[in-house]
């Protein structure tokens, strides 16, 4: 008898061979499981004899260009396409706002393959292969290649590693399971450079990337208890450091880092009236419930949402609710 598990594999599969056209797209300002995931989908894709375009709503971060055929991502808001799909593959879009502005090349009642991994995952798709206990939509794909047959090359493996890599923060967070270390065992016998993808992706810092850090913790705060440390970063920080969307990442776990914080924040004003909040917990909180409360989502531990407003008004409403969770 089939397991659940089992049997969103076999849709996935049949999704995946019967049809011939797809667009594979991630959640806006991909992480390293994002662009990782969108690429792996590719190669699999590529194995199959099937025709794909691979896109996201911007950028993705220059340090991931060394994975197989990233440069062939487009960024739809320099490169728009030409066609709607009927066939789409979401990879690592806790819910369907997380496409971003990709949406507008889908089809009219496309077929949407949902493969995420996040735990507030509203199941949007056609086909759901949402599981929530894994680590990363990498492992989610790893898993999904063995049991589709498929013959792992180093640059699959090098991508499915990345995914693992960095949703685990380095293989330290507590989603590292006997099944991450057991799967990236498998991943390095096909060549992977797990100690320079380390480096790459976890140490080194661009100058301007260091120069925000700087400029985000001279701002930084806490409340009189000590559990909750926040920072923020605007326009006129990045302008002034030379730095870009990308380097915000890994900001908000300063603040998070600090002996006796709970819960650390980083507020990314948009515009005057929007900010990205990312939410880190030291694991006494549920970020992914403060999330959901502003229509965002996530993670226990990692968590984050956008809000229409000022800075000034939504600092007090997060710290609020994070406070109720305390």
């Amino acid at each position: 008898m089939q397991t659940t598990y089992e049997r969103e594999l076999s849709q996935t599969r049949d999704f995946l061979t019967q049809h011939n056209h797809f667009l594979i797209v991630s959640h806006v300002q991909p992480d390293g499981d994002a662009v990782s995931s969108t690429l792996v989908v590719g190669w699999l894709l590529s194995c199959l004899g099937k025709k794909f375009v691979m896109v996201n709503e911007g950028p993705i971060p220059k340090r991931m260009r060394y994975l197989w055929r990233a440069e062939e991502i487009l960024d739809l808001s320099v490169t728009p396409l030409d066609r709607k799909f009927d066939h789409v593959i979401c990879v690592d879009c806790a819910d369907f706002k997380r496409v971003g502005m990709t949406h507008e090349w889908f089809a009219e009642g496309a077929q949407l393959l949902n493969i995420d991994h996040h735990p507030t995952n509203d199941l949007y798709g056609t086909v759901n292969l949402v599981v929530p206990s894994a680590a990363a939509t990498a492992e989610i794909l790893f898993d999904l290649l063995t049991y589709m047959g498929l013959d792992l090359d180093e640059s699959a493996a090098t991508a499915l590693y990345t995914g693992l890599l960095t949703d685990t923060g380095g293989f330290r967070y507590s989603n590292t399971s006997p099944k991450v270390m057991a799967a990236a065992s498998k991943l390095l016998e096909y060549g992977v450079d797990g100690p320079g993808l380390s480096e790459l992706l976890l140490e080194q810092m661009t100058l301007p990337q260091l120069r925000l850090l700087t400029r985000a913790l001279n701002g930084l705060e806490l409340t009189e208890d000590g559990k909750i440390g926040w920072v923020s970063v605007d326009d006129e920080d990045l302008k002034a450091t030379g730095a870009v969307h990308e380097d915000m990442e890994g900001i908000v776990n300063y603040p998070r880092n600090i002996q006796g914080v709970e819960v650390g924040l980083l507020f990314k004003v948009i515009n005057e009236q929007a900010v990205k909040v990312s939410m880190r917990s030291a694991g006494t909180v549920d970020v992914a419930r403060v999330a959901q409360h502003f229509g965002g989502g996530g993670h226990v531990r990692a968590a984050g949402a956008r809000i229409e407003g000022t800075l000034e008004t939504i600092i007090p409403r997060v710290l609020e609710q994070v406070r109720l969770q305390l």
